[in-house]
């Protein structure tokens, strides 16, 4: 699973995510689906602008903690035509 810590990073700064959206050029609403960790990827030039106002590294915004239910080798969740099932 990745984590996202824009919202401690932020609170840190104390800047608020209207801020950081004036400050990055990017829509307010993609700063807030990556604030409420509710987005599926995140775009590279938005994480490069984010880190450049920041002043930090993407591993400080981004984190990654290993799975309780694995999602490859015999577990493979395979897409077909965007629907998600398991390998037979």
């Amino acid at each position: 699973m990745i984590k996202i810590h824009l919202s401690k990073i932020l609170g840190t700064y104390r800047m608020s995510q209207a801020e950081l959206a004036r400050k990055t050029g990017i829509r307010p609403s993609t700063i807030c689906d990556i604030y409420n960790e509710m987005c599926d990827r995140i775009n590279l030039e938005h994480l490069d602008r984010i880190c450049e106002v920041l002043n930090c590294n993407v591993s400080d915004i981004l984190e990654y903690k290993p799975n309780r239910i694995k999602k490859t080798g015999k577990n493979l969740i395979i897409e077909e035509n965007g629907n998600r099932k398991a390998q037979k």
